[in-house]
């Protein structure tokens, strides 16, 4: 990935130290580069406008417009950008809210460094990823997730096909190269299982599948021992 090919990241937090300790870590990473810092969420809008970021690292506990509100505006307006929330405490009862609010990506504050550049890496590239002990959270609190009802309509076959590799975490690429069909076609079909189970991102598809025991394996952002 050269230079004009950076992974373009604005940082959200309202703590200064936050923001420049995450900026000196990405700047160890040729391939990322910190294009802005915003110190709460009205700032966080503007300058995702203004510095065209593709992905934005957004904390949800902000005095004002919180990260739930801010992810839930950027969305609406860019639903292009990925959003990947940092959050202090595994208990956050915000964790939800950020999942209907658009955000892909969940990491917490004090995870490995590393955890942040690939969770950076894996949304760059439209895959969902979520921190280890967020997911065993969410894992145990699943009958309160607040995802959307289906409609009648029935899934396809073809559908519930996509549905269930969606779940294993892997890409449009690699479910077309399962099916043996266009990645194109792959996306028209998630678009389709989003309408029809009235959800926002492929982490809601996915969590909707596993509450609905329509996965026959265990979502990959999940780790095994939890």
């Amino acid at each position: 990935m050269n230079q004009k090919q950076s992974i373009r990241v604005l940082v959200v937090d309202d703590h200064t130290i936050v923001r420049r300790g995450i900026k000196a870590l990405l700047a160890e990473t040729d391939e990322i580069q910190v294009v802005g810092e915003a110190k709460n969420g009205l700032e966080a809008i503007q300058l995702s406008s203004q510095l065209e970021p593709n992905i934005i690292l957004m904390d949800l506990l902000m005095p004002g417009m919180d990260g739930i509100q801010t992810t839930r505006q950027i969305s609406a307006c860019q639903p292009w950008l990925k959003i990947i929330v940092l959050t202090s405490f595994v208990g956050d009862d915000k964790i939800f809210p950020a999942i209907k609010a658009g955000a892909i990506g969940y990491v917490l504050k004090d995870s490995d460094p590393r955890e942040l550049i690939q969770s950076i890496y894996k949304c760059f590239r439209g895959e969902p990823t979520i921190s280890g002990s967020i997911a065993r959270k969410i894992l145990d609190d699943f009958d309160d997730v607040p995802l959307g009802t289906p409609t009648p309509e029935r899934l396809t076959a073809k559908e519930v096909e996509v549905l269930q590799l969606l779940t294993q975490g892997l890409t449009n690429e690699e479910i077309a190269g399962q099916m043996f069909i266009s990645s194109r076609t792959v996306g028209s079909y998630v678009s389709r299982l989003m309408e029809k189970l009235h959800l926002a991102n492929r982490v809601q598809v996915a969590l909707y599948a596993l509450r609905e025991g329509m996965a026959y394996t265990e979502f990959e952002l999940y780790p095994s021992n939890r």
